[in-house]
C-alpha cells in the first residue's frame, strides 16, 4: 500500500506576522530547527512518501524543504485558502492508495502518532484522525475513495467538509499526544521562537 503524506505549508501566517515555517526555536528539543523542518521531519519519519505545498514565490520555504530532498507541489491557488492546497498535493500524488494531511505549523506531532493513522488506515479506515482527551486533532488521513472530493476542494475549509458530509467513515484514534492539538499562530505560542531573518 503506498502512503503519502502531504504537509501543507503554503499558508500566509498572517497572524504570525510572516515567514513562521521558517522561524527556528530558540530552546528545547529542536533548538535552532525551523517549525516547517520540524514538522516536515516529523511526517517522514513516520511515511516514506512526504509532499509538501508551498506558496508561489516562496522561494526560500522552498529550497528549505527541497535540502532536504522532500517532494515539493507549488499550490498555484494558495491564495484561496488550505482547500486548494490540499487539492494541488493529492493531484500530483496518482499513485498514493492513502493520504495523511499534516499541517505544517504543528510541529509537536510524534511520529508515532503520524504512523498510528497511516496503520488504520491501511487496515481498511476510510477517514481517520487522531484524538487527545476527548478532542479530535491532526493529522487527518483519508482512503483513497476521497481522492476525487480532495482534489474539489477549495478555499479555506482544508477537508472538514468531507469529514461533515460523511461523519459515520470517520475513525478516531486515541493517542497520549498533545501535539495533536497544539499549533503555532503567533510568536508567543509555546517556545520562544527567532524569526528567519
Amino acid at each position: 500500500m503506498h502512503i503519502t503524506g502531504v504537509l501543507l505549508a503554503a499558508g500566509r501566517a498572517q497572524r504570525f506576522g510572516g515567514d513562521k515555517l521558517l522561524a527556528r526555536f530558540s530552546s528545547g528539543p529542536n533548538a535552532g530547527d525551523a517549525v516547517g523542518v520540524v514538522a516536515y521531519r516529523n511526517l517522514r519519519a513516520a511515511l516514506d512518501d512526504v509532499i509538501v505545498t508551498v506558496r508561489p514565490g516562496d522561494e526560500m520555504l522552498r529550497r528549505t524543504f527541497e535540502a532536504m530532498h522532500a517532494r515539493v507541489v507549488v499550490a498555484e491557488r494558495a491564495d484561496e485558502g488550505l482547500g486548494a492546497s490540499i487539492a494541488a498535493a493529492v493531484a500530483a500524488s496518482r499513485a498514493a492508495d492513502v493520504y495523511v494531511l499534516a499541517l505544517a505549523d504543528m510541529p509537536f506531532i510524534q511520529p508515532s502518532t503520524i504512523a498510528r493513522v497511516a496503520r488504520e488506515l491501511a487496515t481498511g479506515a476510510s477517514i481517520v484522525a487522531p484524538r487527545y482527551e476527548g478532542r479530535r486533532g491532526h493529522p487527518v488521513g483519508f482512503a483513497r475513495a476521497h481522492r476525487g472530493a480532495l482534489t474539489e476542494l477549495a478555499g479555506d475549509e482544508g477537508a472538514r467538509s468531507i469529514i461533515e458530509r460523511q461523519p459515520q467513515a470517520l475513525a478516531l484514534v486515541d493517542v497520549d499526544d498533545a501535539g495533536i492539538l497544539r499549533d503555532i499562530d503567533v510568536p508567543e505560542s509555546g517556545l520562544i521562537l527567532h524569526r528567519a531573518s
